[in-house]
């Protein structure tokens, strides 16, 4: 089981990071624009939380997105140590690329499945990650 799940994994990984390419971002970077383009101006710090990433890759995702003109950094204006990050005009074409490269990796990955066996898959998959979610959590409790 955790071999096919990590073949999967990587697999999916492998495409998004092909056809991310094609646009300029590296995988990972789709999601912190997502999270910008529907929620606004965020903390750094708060990106690196809700996408369960350490501080230095939002940094460098940060600064790579900023060099492409995607992003703009500045100070937060009630707390000097907090950058706030937030998506530019600019980036609103690559949201269009963005969600159909999200569109054609979901068709490769379900490719002729049928509506009931998506919703199967995606069932036993929540279920996975919750098992998986849970033994973490546990193993973090005993240290």
């Amino acid at each position: 089981m955790s071999h096919v799940v990590f073949r999967v994994a990587r697999l999916h990984k492998l495409l998004a990071g092909q056809l991310l390419r094609e646009v300029g971002l590296y995988p990972g970077q789709e999601l912190l624009m997502m999270r910008l383009w529907d929620e606004g101006p965020q903390r750094q710090a708060d990106l690196a939380a809700v996408l369960d990433a350490d501080a230095p890759t939002v940094t460098r995702s940060v600064r790579r997105l900023e060099r492409a003109g995607f992003v703009r950094r500045s100070p937060s204006p009630t707390d000097g140590r907090v950058t706030i990050v937030e998506a530019t005009p600019a980036s609103m074409g690559l949201r269009e690329s963005v969600e159909r490269i999200w569109a054609e990796l979901e068709r490769m990955t379900v490719a002729e499945m049928d509506g009931g066996r998506r919703g199967e898959v995606l069932e036993a998959l929540g279920e996975l990650e919750r098992n998986l979610t849970a033994a973490e959590e546990a193993r973090r409790g005993m240290r």
